[in-house]
């Protein structure tokens, strides 16, 4: 299971992800790794336990944190000791990779990963470019789904669609 958060309020904006798979992760250490939570400042404090971002036992779900206040300049996290031997280590690269490469091409090489599925890269570019959907562009990307089955998500997204 990989997620993320990002809380954006008055104060500033909080980031925090998982990543299963890291070295990093909380279930391998019995809490999270050292360092990723002791910096965050009182005034994001109370999102380290928020229940959405806790399992069952309330322990924080976390490999990576950073958080911005809104008078900082620059992002801040916390003094981590990083594990030898991984490139990595808090799955920060997979996690974020989408919003630090947000083209067409990136998606397509996500969805195929996540999906393990092909992914037509045409389809996606159509979606990128915010042109009305069809029932192409619908079956290429999903062929068990179609246009008349999106209407609600569509109207709901705002996005342009022949369906009404």
């Amino acid at each position: 299971m990989t997620e993320y958060s990002i809380v954006f309020s008055a104060a500033g904006a909080y980031i925090r992800g998982f990543d299963h798979e890291a070295v990093m992760s909380p279930y391998a250490e019995d809490g999270p790794w050292p360092g990723v939570l002791d910096s965050v400042p009182d005034v994001f404090r109370h999102l380290v336990e928020e229940s959405g971002f806790c399992d069952e036992e309330g322990m924080p779900v976390v490999t990576v944190c950073l958080w911005r206040e809104a008078h900082d300049e620059r992002w801040r996290l916390g003094e981590i000791e990083y594990a030898d031997g991984e490139n990595d280590r808090d799955g920060a690269g997979h996690l974020f990779g989408l919003l630090v490469d947000p083209s067409p091409e990136a998606f397509q090489r996500f969805a195929e990963e996540y999906y393990e599925v092909p992914v037509d890269l045409d389809a996606v570019r159509h979606v990128y470019g915010l042109r009305p959907l069809t029932s192409a562009v619908v079956a290429a990307l999903n062929a068990d789904v179609s246009l008349e089955d999106l209407a609600d998500d569509l109207a709901a997204a705002r996005y342009p669609s022949g369906v009404g």
